[in-house]
Formats: C-alpha cells, sequence, structure tokens
C-alpha cells in the first residue's frame, strides 16, 4: 500500500473575481522510502500540491489517502493529529525560537504532545546526532550558521518519528556548501532509516539528489522523470563535511 496516494487533485480558490486553478488533475503515489521533488517555475502549484499533501490545504476535489487514511474531507482537528503523528515539516526559513537553545528548539513539538520530559530529550539528543549536531545542542540560534540552524530544524521534524519529511525550498535560504551538507543529511536519512522524502524546490541540482523529479507546470504534472544516477549523487554528497559551519554568515 503506497504511502501517500493522491488522485485527481484539484485546487482552486477565487482571487476577486477571478476563478484560479493552482492544481489540476494531480494524481501521485509515493511510496514508503521515496525521496521525490517537486518542480516548476514560479505559480506552477508546486507549494500548493505541498500543502495539500501536508494537510495544510484541503483540496476541491479528488481523493487523497496517507498511510491508508481518506484525509481530504477530515474534520480540522483530525487534520491537525494526522500532522503531528505524521509529519515532519522543514521550511526555507528554518523558525526556531531565538531564546531557546538547539536541544529546547527541537523538544518544544514533543511538549505539545505532552510527551514526558525523559523520551523528549533522549529524542532530541537522539536526532541532533543523525544530523551531526550533538556537541553543539547547547547553542542557541543566534550561535549557529544558517546551514547548522537548517539541521536543527530537521532535527525537530525527525524528533517526531515522522512517516514522512515534506520539505519547502529547504535550500533556498542557504550557500551552496550548506546546501549539500542539508542533501547529505536527506539522502543518508533516505537510505539508511528508508525515510520518506517529499521536496519542493527551483534547483535542478538540489531535485537530483532524490529518486524522482515531478515537474509541473500551471498547476498540472508535466512530466515525471526518474533519476538512475541517485546513488552516484549519494556517494558524492556523503563525503561533504558534517562539522560546524563556524565560518558561514
Amino acid at each position: 500500500m503506497p504511502l501517500l496516494e493522491l488522485k485527481g487533485i484539484t485546487r482552486q480558490y477565487k482571487s476577486g473575481q477571478i476563478r484560479v486553478d493552482a492544481l489540476k488533475d494531480i494524481t501521485l503515489t509515493v511510496e514508503q522510502g521515496d525521496f521525490i521533488s517537486i518542480m516548476g517555475p514560479s505559480g506552477s502549484g508546486k507549494s500548493t500540491l505541498l500543502n495539500v499533501i501536508g494537510c495544510l490545504d484541503r483540496p476541491t476535489s479528488g481523493t487523497y489517502e496517507l498511510a491508508g487514511q481518506r484525509v481530504e474531507r477530515c474534520s480540522d482537528s483530525r487534520l491537525a493529529d494526522i500532522r503531528n503523528r505524521f509529519i515532519g515539516f522543514v521550511f526555507q526559513s528554518f523558525h526556531l525560537l531565538p531564546d531557546l537553545d538547539a536541544q529546547a528548539n527541537v523538544e518544544l513539538p514533543l511538549i505539545y504532545r505532552g510527551m514526558g520530559g525523559r523520551e523528549r530529550r533522549r529524542r532530541a539528543v537522539a536526532a541532533l546526532e543523525a544530523v551531526g549536531l550533538a556537541e553543539r545542542r547547547r547553542h542557541r540560534p543566534s550561535q549557529l550558521s544558517g546551514g547548522e540552524q537548517q539541521r536543527v530544524a530537521i532535527a525537530r521534524a525527525l524528533a517526531g518519528e515522522p512517516a514522512v519529511i515534506l520539505a519547502d525550498e529547504p535550500t533556498g535560504a542557504l550557500d551552496s556548501r550548506s546546501g549539500r551538507n542539508i542533501m547529505a543529511i536527506f539522502q543518508r536519512l533516505n537510505r539508511e532509516q528508508g525515510l520518506t522524502i517529499v521536496q519542493v524546490t527551483h534547483e535542478d541540482n538540489i531535485a537530483r539528489h532524490g529518486h524522482r523529479v515531478i515537474h509541473l507546470l500551471d498547476g498540472e504534472m508535466e512530466r515525471e522523470e526518474t533519476l538512475e544516477q541517485s546513488l552516484v549523487a549519494w556517494r558524492e554528497e556523503a563525503a561533504v563535511s558534517l562539522q560546524p559551519e563556524v565560518q558561514e554568515k
């Protein structure tokens, strides 16, 4: 059974008196362990599609199953529960609280779950270790580089043990070296832990770190590309150092 299955998804909204067709008849299947990139020019619908996948927005029509559950008509409270249980989000902006250190930022969503302190700490430390930042867990965001802050954001998503990570332009605010670090982490998590990843990016070299690229144009799926060279890319990116990026501004 696929982890994510979208069939005939449309998303329409009004801009004044004009109807905008943001998504048109999107059908997409994501298996457990996939690493998929969604690409397209501005206005192509890629962020709208990620919002639908992440249960942040509802489709106008079509069906969406997440882990075998029909979710397109769920109540708001049920959607919030599904997001909390199944989905980890990583955004272009890191959304870290400046007054909390890295570990506390990672623990914060787990507090909202009602998780006990010992388990929260265990998960936070394990997640920071997974992204190479265990030794900097007591640093605040202002003491971390941009790449390191994004790694904390990934750790925060990982700590919830999600079924899928949804990443919206995860390297968009980073320099090329830090971007390669982030992709190396994603590839390692995908290969070693079987973590499913769906990312939106406008950068072709970033998109090609996964297994498939979904190309959108004007709200429609223009084509799907299978990347046979992802293993080569993985070997190259795995060599990227994950030491603290103290020189980055």
